[in-house]
């Protein structure tokens, strides 16, 4: 039974990733990990992408059509298929896909802190501060998987787009995160993958020169996705553009759990 992490940098452009993750890019070279080039969806925003990259449906089909929809998701997605299949889930994560995946409002008082085996996400830890430190959502992250043990986890630290809005995708400040995303990532990843767990990378959007996304250039919609498998030995770099909406059935395909038919991408693995 294999089971995977998610890490969902949220606003890291597929450059900025190749020139500054100095570990995932050594894991590459040696073949101990491969790196695909993933063309998003648009539009190329957060509330969208996250409902895309979970459901592998576009936005027409998924209807979350800009940050402002707010209500659960309508289509079956990793987390919903793997909590039906009996396997357990856990989340580090802004407080958005708690809205999507167990329920709106979020209530913080109520909310933050999920221990509900009936839940899509079983155990979720939320925030609600655009600047959280990505440290603490990555420390929280590895609470989860030592005391809960999921399937599927999925960590979301939101430091880049912050420090992209703020600063801009040139300025030091968010090229020295994913600096920072890397280091936390090379001190977490050799345990997960001793741990039998397969690791995924990715975004859900880059960052445009006018410190913002949205649109369709590329430095809005190109994102790393990073894919670290225990005892991997053929890791490479895939070249050309692949859909974001291959994300959802390569997860589920992995774990070796059914893909719905609303997912009509084929899995990358």
């Amino acid at each position: 039974m294999t089971k995977v992490i998610m890490v969902l940098c949220d606003g890291l452009r597929y450059d900025t990733a190749v020139e500054m993750m100095g570990y995932l890019e050594h894991m590459v070279e040696v073949n101990l990990g491969s790196r695909y080039q993933i063309q998003g969806e648009l539009p190329s925003i957060s509330r969208p992408m996250y409902e895309t990259i979970i459901t592998g449906t576009p936005v027409d089909v998924h209807g979350v059509t800009s940050n402002f929809i707010v209500r659960p998701s309508s289509q079956p997605g990793i987390f919903t298929v793997a909590h039906e299949n009996g396997r357990v889930t856990a989340a580090s994560a802004y407080f958005w896909i708690s809205e999507l995946y167990n329920g709106c409002p979020y209530v913080p008082g109520r909310d933050k802190e999920c221990n509900d085996e009936s839940l899509p996400i079983q155990y979720g830890r939320f925030y609600t501060t655009d600047n959280m430190p990505d440290e603490e959502t990555f420390h929280t992250g590895q609470l989860l998987l030592s005391k809960y043990k999921p399937d599927f986890l999925l960590i979301h630290p939101m430091g880049m787009d912050t420090l992209g809005h703020d600063h801009g995708p040139e300025s030091n400040e968010y090229r020295n995160n994913a600096l920072l995303i890397d280091i936390l990532l090379a001190s977490h990843v050799p345990g997960w993958l001793a741990n039998g767990y397969t690791v995924l990378v990715t975004a859900d959007h880059g960052m445009g020169s006018n410190n913002s996304h949205n649109g369709t250039l590329p430095e809005s919609r190109l994102t790393p996705l990073y894919l670290l498998q225990p005892g991997q030995v053929d890791g490479r770099v895939y070249e050309g553009k692949h859909s974001m909406l291959a994300i959802a059935p390569t997860v589920l395909k992995i774990m070796g759990l059914p893909i719905p038919d609303t997912m009509k991408t084929i899995p990358l693995v």
